[in-house]
């Protein structure tokens, strides 16, 4: 499986502000390139704190792109994924509609109640690790399921949890022209953080978008 994590965030480096209250960090531009990996994608992930927080669809919001999507023989939208270990996705959330097939990556301190309200509203749950979730034997679970390519989009935990277990092929990073500052501020990596052993990565492209630049990474 290909791993690509996608994120934007402020020059100082924050996903939002302390308050974990989005902040438009970028503009049109970029947002029409979101929609280009999530094209591209066979499923989008997230963490479950990116679901509380702002309920997102992660589908692909162009017409165009899901029409070649269909015509190529693939869903319109990519499946979307919660990283979600004790299985906290309200039943009501908006990425359990019918536009695409979600999965939930859940632990097995999962309360069983609300695995099944989960199921109930139409989520997959595929069940890896004990307390948290392990993210090698989940990804390779999604794999069996036809994944090939998944899209990462936070947040901070989750793309920390990612670098930790080795997952991640590329980054792709907007960098906005703002400082959010604060911190307890998210930023593109938390969790426990590196002290040794960095994921080392290597710049491939440098590109001027909106009021801001992307840079893309090869992780090696």
């Amino acid at each position: 499986m290909e791993v690509v994590v996608n994120a934007a965030t402020s020059v100082d480096g924050k996903l939002s502000t302390h308050e974990r209250r989005q902040v438009r960090i970028s503009g049109d531009a970029d947002f029409d390139r979101v929609d280009r990996l999530r094209a591209s994608a066979d499923a989008v992930l997230v963490g479950v704190g990116t679901v509380l927080a702002d309920d997102p669809h992660l589908g692909v919001k162009s017409e165009d792109r899901r029409v070649e999507r269909l015509r190529s023989g693939r869903p319109a939208n990519p499946a979307r994924v919660v990283a979600d270990s004790r299985a906290r996705t309200p039943p009501d959330a908006t990425l359990l509609n019918d536009d695409a097939e979600t999965y939930l990556l859940v632990s097995g301190a999962a309360p069983t109640d609300r695995l099944a309200a989960l199921r109930d509203a139409g989520a997959t749950v595929i069940e890896a690790g004990d307390a948290r979730v392990d993210l090698p034997a989940a990804l390779g679970a999604l794999e069996t399921e036809g994944v090939g390519r998944l899209l990462a989009e936070g947040g901070g935990e989750l793309i920390y949890s990612l670098f930790a277990a080795d997952l991640v092929d590329e980054l792709s990073v907007f960098v906005g022209s703002l400082v959010v500052g604060g911190r307890d501020a998210p930023t593109l990596a938390d969790g426990e953080g590196f002290v040794e052993s960095f994921p080392t990565l290597d710049l491939r492209t440098v590109d001027r978008l909106d009021d801001g630049v992307v840079l893309t990474y090869e992780v090696g």
